[in-house]
């Protein structure tokens, strides 16, 4: 079936058109299955064949890694230095120039997609799986296969399907690990019209949204227990005296499973941030009383406290677009509803 006729098809199981405007359910069912068999028989095949690493395991990839992370774990340096595992698909990137293995079955899947209407493109999940550490000098070569297809979903961004790879990373020919990374191509949603029609009566106020809870468990009870006392709590070995933050079963510094907490002070500065930009979600935002409400940007920033630990989080007190790497912030916390209050940070105009 070429691209064009996936196209009627995936046209059809919509109901889009004169003649697909007529269809029963039935039939237009019918069609979505036989569309979504076309793209099945793409499970299996191949999307890279003897892929190799543009570089081999090396120092200096690790070395950046580590301080972008902020991970000071002593595996990764020293003559028998490991790579982070976090980084196993960093040694199959092909970077801005890309890479000429991939084979043309996941070409003509997109393809196919495309001519069906599915021309946007959003990556929504990755999972991986760590076999065995890469040590610096070992060469990384990876086969990658389509894994799956999903039938027809819908999504707020729009109609599509799910396509998943598998790419296991091989190191010196053994195999390392596995990446599974997850795409929706779909059709965009149309946005909603905007004709002009009669003023409808107010309706009753909706109970607000529940904003969803955090996970606690024994690992970290004793730092939301610190929460509801207005205590940002960091844990601190009694062996070495390394501070950690989040809250871990054990050291990261030197293994030792005994730590006792100190109280933060509430310093910190900002250093690093992203800006967050996506449709409104009221339960992250009933709470607030600025025009932020609507749904607009806001900044999420990972800030240096004073006790020497970094942690993510919400900047509060100034507009997104004033938010700068180093700029000083103190700690508050932030009532979201009757039970739950969160720790955030507020920096100071001007």
């Amino acid at each position: 079936m070429t691209a064009d006729a996936a196209g009627r098809v995936a046209a059809g199981s919509s109901g889009a058109g004169s003649s697909g405007a007529g269809k029963s359910e039935a039939g237009r069912a019918g069609a979505a299955d036989r569309f979504h068999a076309l793209l099945a028989a793409f499970e299996g095949r191949p999307a890279a064949t003897a892929g190799r690493g543009k570089d081999t395991v090396n120092e200096p990839m690790i070395r950046h890694w580590c301080e972008a992370m902020g991970d000071a774990n002593p595996a990764y340096s020293g003559p028998d230095a490991i790579a982070p595992p976090t980084m196993l698909q960093a040694w199959t990137m092909g970077g801005l120039s890309g890479h000429t293995d991939r084979s043309s079955a996941y070409d003509e899947l997109f393809a196919v997609l495309e001519g069906a209407g599915f021309t946007s493109v959003v990556a929504t999940d990755c999972e991986q799986e760590y076999l065995r550490p890469l040590r610096p000098g070992q060469a990384v070569t990876f086969d990658a296969v389509i894994e799956s297809v999903s039938p027809r979903k819908t999504t707020k961004l729009g109609t599509g399907h799910f396509v998943t790879t598998r790419t296991d990373v091989r190191a010196d020919g053994e195999l390392a690990g596995t990446h599974r990374f997850r795409i929706l191509k779909y059709a965009p949603a149309a946005a909603p019209a905007r004709a002009s029609a009669p003023v409808k009566p107010v309706e009753p106020a909706q109970p607000k949204p529940r904003r969803p809870r955090p996970v606690v468990n024994r690992d970290n009870q004793g730092f939301w227990d610190g929460v509801r006392e207005h205590r940002l709590l960091i844990q601190r070995c009694t062996a070495c005296a390394t501070p950690r933050f989040p809250w871990l079963p054990g050291c990261n510094s030197c293994a030792s499973l005994d730590w006792d907490t100190v109280e933060a002070s509430g310093a910190a500065t900002v250093f690093s941030y992203v800006v967050m930009h996506h449709p409104s979600f009221p339960a992250f935002t009933a709470h607030e009383q600025s025009a932020a409400a609507g749904g607009g940007p806001y900044a999420v920033a990972l800030v240096e406290l004073a006790e020497g630990v970094r942690m993510i989080t919400n900047i509060t007190g100034v507009p997104y677009d004033e938010v700068r790497i180093g700029l000083p912030v103190h700690l508050e916390f932030l009532r979201v509803d009757d039970d739950l209050e969160l720790p955030v940070f507020r920096g100071s105009e001007g």
